[in-house]
């Protein structure tokens, strides 16, 4: 029988890792130095988690560059047949026979052809007697049950609780109903206020700026809500519903005044809301309530009421009204939809939103876009023997495709007219970048590609210029002229 052959713990205890973790309950259970977390593997796997390599352990985010590119270099030099195996044992406290080392172990750890060994990646536990098939298969069903969006699964949050639970290991207890809505509820509450007293002594320091933003959502309920913006970041505050009381400046002066006084008069530098008439009425009763405070309006709101303004000349009216009746007919029937789409092959009309006239000029364009797809289906001999043709509303809206040549006309003439606006609607009303440093620009530019579209015409363009100017002096240019923006007055 060979003799055992006594692995020297000294030696291990010198390995340079030791330098760089602490052990943690034994030797196999570590902790990083650098980014404190915990592991299984001992001094193995601690250096595969200081070399970034990621095999079986995740990336230390703290190390050092220099640290970093040593343990990779020693990785790379200890590439050789039962470097893993000796690290592995390294960590042990019982003597292991040299024998032992080519055991079961190996068969995990190495593979070979024709008496020669290779190294595979090292698997752990789990991937070697589990079958992950069926936790997977657990965790689908429970999304799919409740409908949960599919994306969920690519959240942080979620790959958190799944790291959570797997190293929590066996006899788990799930929250209770009482634990989610009360217990721990609160306690997400509490640490959400904490972050947000963590920004509030940043208002204090730089300023910031209170935002507003109303909308409407799927039960036609008028919300706002309420966001704080400073050189930390934007931080949401509430939501409010505002159904009740929508179109009373009183009650909307009150709301604004109630917010600055959460936030805090002394850090507010300015506020962003809407354009709307009744929060413009409750803007002006602020501004002279609180004297040290100024409002700059919503460009992206005010936009969307300069095209508004333009949707009431007649011929904006009457062609967006048409369009209106040519995409409600289409998506009202189902059979027309899917007529539709055989000629369109698969591209589909904007249809119009209550929240956003833009949206208005989007349908025009996609109706303007499908002319052909359009006019094919009318004319078409599926159509013709269909129901719906003998229909008033399909007879009208037939007519309208196929035998009304001056909305065709309307609708170019339109699209021509407003695409410069919607284009930089959509520069503004992005997260991209911050618009106030570019928008006058825009716009010049915007009226200036309107008048070239119409090789320079006045008459063509002169009305929808004048509504550009009326809205963007009395909504826009002025207000922050007032308020001294471009002084800086803080």
């Amino acid at each position: 029988m060979a003799p055992k052959t006594k692995v020297n713990r000294n030696n291990a205890k010198k390995d340079i890792t030791w330098e760089h973790c602490n052990p943690l309950n034994s030797r196999l259970h570590v902790k990083c130095n650098y980014c404190s977390q915990a592991m299984w593997g001992g001094a193995f796997r601690m250096k595969h988690h200081l070399a970034g390599t990621r095999q079986e352990v995740a990336a230390c985010t703290q190390v050092p560059e220099d640290v970093k590119t040593f343990f990779k270099k020693l990785l790379e030099d200890k590439g050789k047949k039962g470097d893993q195996l000796n690290d592995l044992f390294d960590e042990s406290s019982t003597p292991i026979d040299s024998s032992q080392k080519r055991g079961i172990m190996d068969s995990f750890l190495m593979k070979g052809k024709g008496g020669s060994c290779s190294i595979s990646k090292q698997q752990t536990l789990n991937e070697m007697v589990k079958d992950r098939d069926m936790v997977i298969r657990d965790i689908c069903r429970c999304i799919y049950s409740n409908a949960l969006p599919f994306n969920l699964v690519k959240s942080p949050l979620f790959f958190q609780m799944i790291k959570s639970i797997s190293e929590y290991g066996r006899g788990l207890k799930p929250p209770s109903y009482h634990e989610v809505r009360v217990t721990y509820l609160k306690k997400e509450v509490n640490d959400i206020h904490a972050n947000l007293d963590v920004y509030r002594s940043e208002w204090k320091k730089t300023g910031c700026t209170l935002m507003s933003d109303g909308w409407t959502d799927g039960k036609g309920r008028s919300l706002i809500n309420f966001l704080v913006n400073s050189p930390k970041g934007i931080v949401f505050i509430k939501s409010i519903d505002t159904s009740k009381f929508i179109k009373d400046a009183e009650k909307m002066l009150e709301l604004l005044d109630t917010m600055v006084d959460e936030i805090g008069e002394e850090n507010i530098v300015q506020v962003v809301i809407d354009s709307a008439s009744t929060l413009v009425a409750a803007r002006n009763k602020l501004m002279e309530k609180r004297i040290d405070l100024f409002w700059t309006p919503c460009t992206a709101h005010c936009l969307d009421l300069i095209l508004e303004d333009i949707g009431k000349i007649s011929v904006f009216y009457n062609t967006i009204g048409k369009a209106k009746k040519i995409t409600v007919f289409i998506y009202r029937h189902t059979w027309v939809l899917n007529l539709y789409r055989t000629f369109s092959k698969g591209r589909e009309l904007t249809r119009p939103a209550v929240t956003r006239f833009a949206t208005s000029y989007l349908t025009l364009k996609s109706i303007l876009d499908q002319k052909i797809a359009l006019q094919s289906m009318f004319a078409s001999e599926e159509w013709a023997t269909s129901t719906y043709a003998s229909r008033l509303d399909g007879l009208k809206v037939r007519e309208i495709v196929l035998e009304d040549s001056r909305f065709w006309k309307s609708l170019s003439y339109c699209c021509t007219c407003v695409s410069p606006l919607v284009k930089v609607l959509r520069l503004v009303d992005g997260d991209l970048k911050p618009s106030m440093g570019y928008i006058y620009e825009a716009m010049d530019r915007a009226k200036e590609q309107i008048a070239k579209n119409f090789q320079q015409v006045e008459s063509r363009y002169k009305k929808v210029w004048e509504l550009i100017d009326l809205r963007w002096e009395y909504q826009l240019h002025r207000p922050l002229h007032a308020a001294g923006y471009y002084l800086n007055p803080r």
